[in-house]
């Protein structure tokens, strides 16, 4: 029902948008005078800036072609699948309030379990009446992360890294609510804190449910297009001790057709690295759950280079039971071949805005991600850590500023862990086409 009157609803907005652009005329307000951009979408405005709105999306399209570890038997697979497909509004409201509605009609940009007509990807409310300073309420992932905190349009690489498997809660509401405090001085400093009721599903023995703690700062002395240098913090946490959950580590190790949230993967043949945890962990099994994450990158002109490190512990409560402890971390180095910088702001890259109309800008990219985890439970008990290795080399093109065409290589090793067909290696391929608005 909620998926039908959102449809509805963005079939009006568009036609407010078509009929804007179709008509000419005067338009007459009660108030300051508005403005009308349709460049990137649309988006209407009073000059005083008091109020706007702006209606948005993106569209990514993905194919993947896959082997060796990424199947079941071992044999090549494939997948086509929408990998987001958002329909974005947003904007201001009596100067000091901002709003933020993206919904999610693909099912594959969250978690596992959505609802198979999409959700909301994020519904959120901010007061910024404080500027610098930002409250912001609703759901909304929270802070971890430079390649989280860079928009899925513009990562470098179509799936972010796999390293981030390894604490997937950290930078996803998972259907949760939150409050979160952020604020900057100048462009050299950032910093954010807040508090998710992190997955709705799992609560303690009295339904209460389950809080995550987050924070993020960065220090950025070199902050312009082009000219970066810029250094991160990250630290969440939850408290797993009164309830049962999944405690599954788990990773599609750059290949997200193995097994999408939305359908149209390799069905039964797709095989998904388990790295430890269980399902059903049930009550007073574990206790806290905490992650540290670094993140440091560098950039001079069409040149970048990145990388992340986490690390995770999950405490163990029950006396039969050890602590399970995973690491992980990543490399990227990005050029330009047409000589663009990346956008940089307020502690995250941005888009690339090619300089040549017929050409676009076109940009190549290798990643390393290396996760590892020790779990000494249950079915891991007799090895003493799973560990994989992702290599990733691939290109851009940036069209316009509105389509983007790109395509990678993965190919991984993994120790300690093989499919059925005793593979312990994978290669595969995805390709994606992209329209932003």
């Amino acid at each position: 029902m909620i998926r039908k009157h959102f449809a509805g609803f963005a079939a009006s907005a568009m036609a407010l948008a078509i009929s804007a652009q179709a008509f000419a005329g005067t338009v007459t307000t009660d108030g300051a005078d508005i403005v009308i951009k349709t460049k990137g979408g649309l988006e209407v405005g009073t000059t005083d800036k008091a109020f706007s709105f702006k209606l948005g999306g993106r569209l990514q399209a993905d194919y993947s072609r896959f082997d060796g570890f990424y199947t079941v038997n071992g044999d090549t697979a494939d997948a086509g699948y929408f990998r987001r497909a958002f329909l974005e509004l947003g904007g201001i409201a009596f100067s000091d309030w901002a709003y933020q509605i993206n919904y999610d009609f693909s099912h594959n940009a969250g978690g596992d379990n959505r609802s198979e007509d999409g959700y909301f990807d994020e519904a959120s409310i901010a007061y910024i009446g404080f500027a610098p300073v930002t409250i912001k309420m609703g759901r909304f992932d929270p802070d971890f992360g430079l390649e989280k905190a860079t928009s899925s349009k513009w990562v470098t690489a179509q799936e972010r890294t796999a390293a981030y498997d390894l604490a997937d809660y950290v930078n996803s509401h998972n259907g949760g609510m939150g409050i979160q405090v952020s604020g900057n001085y100048g462009a050299s400093l950032y910093g954010s804190a807040g508090i998710t009721a992190n997955d709705p599903a799992n609560r303690d023995e009295d339904g209460d449910s389950i809080k995550q703690f987050n924070a993020r700062g960065v220090f950025a002395p070199m902050h312009e297009a082009g000219n970066v240098l810029h250094f991160g913090v990250n630290y969440a946490t939850r408290d797993l001790s009164d309830t049962s959950f999944d405690g599954r580590i788990r990773s599609r190790l750059g290949i997200r057709g193995v097994s999408t949230d939305g359908g149209q993967d390799a069905g039964g043949n797709g095989n998904r690295l388990v790295l430890g945890g269980a399902n059903n962990t049930p009550v007073d099994t574990y206790d806290t759950d905490s992650t540290w994450g670094l993140e440091a990158a560098f950039a001079a002109g069409p040149f970048s280079i990145q990388s992340e490190y986490l690390t995770r512990e999950v405490q163990a409560k029950a006396a039969n039971r050890e602590d399970i402890d995973a690491d992980g971390y990543y490399v990227q180095v990005a050029y330009t071949l047409t000589g663009e910088a990346r956008d940089y702001k307020l502690g995250k890259f941005d888009k690339i805005k090619p300089a040549n109309k017929g050409i676009g800008a076109w940009e190549v990219f290798y990643r390393y991600d290396n996760l590892s985890v020790e779990d000494d439970n249950g079915a891991f008990a007799a090895i003493d850590d799973v560990e994989a290795k992702v290599h990733n080399l691939g290109v851009n093109w940036y069209a316009n500023e509105a389509v983007k065409l790109s395509g990678y290589y993965v190919k991984s090793k993994v120790d300690n862990a093989t499919n059925a067909n005793g593979d312990d290696d994978g290669d595969g391929m995805v390709f994606r086409a992209q329209y932003v608005f």
